[in-house]
């Protein structure tokens, strides 16, 4: 490895009562276990000489013995975080020459990605920048009381303008037509003619003849949508006079 994490924080709170030469001794130690990848052999001696400290053995056998755990059967000095790390970039390492072998990028690791942080808690999260899938709207079934040309025709229409087909879209559409006093299947097709992405009850009130008005009013009665406070057919008020005041009027 020619690279490696180092918190500071964390190392400065754990080696605080360690001598210049012990402090010393556990950086170059770590330098060693990392650029060979191996846990330290069981050999002061030599690794006094490796790491350029022959006068200070005695340090370095307090840093191993406080900071690393000695495994009989190898012989050795091993320390876990080092291995956590090592292991890491050994596996990632492996993968690239093996993407390298067929072509393309590695591929990312969520496991990979998992250990990175536990080994490396100041490290940023690796993300993916693929953007995720939006969602697809609810498919919704022509209602009943639509032909399936018509709605056929407004579901394309929907798509056009890149316009979601839900049951909640679906509802408005039944809360618009009724104040038009129409059925669905005419306000779609209306929807359809205007070729707009949305429509409105009163979009469609400002362009409607008085005829228009009044039949529309008038399938709002037989459907029970509304309740006129006076029949538009009835001919306004006449006021009639009474017989004084028809005749002060003629003798005026």
């Amino acid at each position: 490895m020619h690279y490696y994490s180092f918190h500071v924080s964390d190392y400065i709170h754990d080696t605080a009562h360690l001598s210049l030469y012990e402090d010393l001794a556990f950086r170059r130690l770590l330098d060693l276990y990392y650029t060979s990848e191996k846990p330290i052999p069981n050999a002061t001696h030599e690794v006094a000489r490796r790491i350029r400290m022959s006068k200070q053995e005695k340090e370095i056998q307090t840093v191993l013995e406080e900071f690393f755990m000695f495994d009989m059967e190898k012989d050795c000095w091993f320390h876990k975080r080092c291995d956590e790390t090592i292991f890491a970039y050994q596996a990632k390492s492996e993968r690239n020459r093996e993407v390298g072998k067929l072509g393309g990028r590695p591929k990312s690791n969520p496991n990979e990605t998992q250990m990175v942080s536990k080994t490396n808690p100041n490290q940023e999260p690796i993300t993916n920048n693929q953007k995720p899938k939006r969602e697809s709207a609810t498919k919704v079934a022509c209602p009943f009381d639509v032909s399936e040309q018509v709605w056929n025709d407004w579901v394309a229409l929907r798509k056009s303008k890149k316009a979601p087909i839900t049951q909640t879209v679906l509802e408005g559409a039944y809360a618009e037509a009724r104040k038009l006093g129409w059925p669905l299947e005419k306000f779609l097709i209306e929807w359809c003619t205007r070729g707009s992405q949305g429509l409105k009850a009163e979009w469609v009130k400002e362009k409607l003849t008085q005829s228009e008005q009044r039949q529309n009013t008038m399938n709002q009665l037989t459907r029970g949508l509304s309740t006129p406070k006076a029949p538009f057919w009835a001919k306004p008020e006449t006021n009639v006079l009474e017989a004084d005041d028809v005749e002060r009027k003629r003798l005026l």
